[in-house]
């Protein structure tokens, strides 16, 4: 998904830093752009803005990590030129009980991941939009922030962390031309859940949003400044809706059901 937002603010002709559920991000000024990544994917997303006439630098870095992160930042601040947007999309999962069927490490490279490096690269972004006065940032998170997630025990927590941090930046940020947008996805029709050992779930083998729709609908919130949007259809946005509602335990009970392995 991260590719389809990156294509469509691309298309929108604007400055962004971006990050994909691969650990790769991009950075694109007037002169050219700047992508970094882990794997060969970074590759694949510098063909594809190349054939939208970009012109565009693959360099790799690990963002689950201070250093990474501390790379791709040195390398913003090389080109000298301002960013109008950025876009943070990094995010793993990592499925199974939490008890018997997950490790440590894997769990904390997840929070380096996914709370550390968002936290990171805001922090490194945002001063420099609010001096100038101006700036747009969307940060991806997951319907999974509005709930309890058995069996994703982790992964749910590291999302709502992020949501909640994104909408107290908004507010702080409020009236000096900087906005921020959280992008809530349902299940996206991605290798995602495939990727976190969750292929064979209930979750896993269902029907999931087609990841283009999801990524326009973030696009499109954060380019009208909107606080946030549930990506999806008609059903993952009622889901969200209900999740205001439902008691926690309920909730809970609902998720681990479509979760367990």
């Amino acid at each position: 998904m991260g590719r389809d937002t990156d294509t469509d603010v691309y298309q929108d002709r604007r400055n962004y830093v971006w990050d994909n559920r691969s650990d790769t991000a991009t950075l694109r000024n007037d002169h050219g752009r700047f992508g970094t990544g882990r794997g060969d994917s970074i590759d694949t997303v510098a063909e594809r803005l190349r054939a939208l006439g970009a012109t565009v630098y693959p360099l790799r870095a690990d963002l689950a990590t201070y250093d990474g992160v501390e790379n791709l930042w040195k390398q913003v601040q090389e080109i000298g030129h301002p960013l109008d947007v950025a876009v943070l999309n990094a995010g793993v999962s990592i499925g199974g009980a939490f008890a018997t069927d997950t490790e440590l490490d894997d769990e904390l490279k997840l929070i380096a991941l996914n709370i550390n490096a968002v936290v990171h690269l805001a922090k490194r972004v945002v001063p420099g939009m609010l001096a100038r006065g101006k700036g747009r940032i969307l940060i991806t998170f997951s319907i999974s922030a509005t709930m309890p997630t058995p069996y994703e025990t982790v992964y749910g927590p590291s999302k709502a962390f992020g949501y909640s941090c994104a909408q107290s930046l908004r507010e702080e940020l409020r009236g000096s031309g900087v906005t921020v947008t959280a992008l809530l996805p349902g299940a996206t029709d991605s290798d995602f859940h495939q990727r976190a050992g969750m292929g064979k779930t209930a979750i896993g083998k269902g029907q999931k949003n087609d990841k283009r729709l999801v990524a326009k609908q973030g696009v499109d919130a954060f380019l009208a400044g909107k606080d946030h949007v549930v990506g999806g259809d008609k059903a993952t946005k009622r889901q969200a809706l209900l999740n205001r509602f439902l008691p926690e335990p309920v909730k809970a009970r609902r998720q681990g059901a479509n979760a367990k392995p």
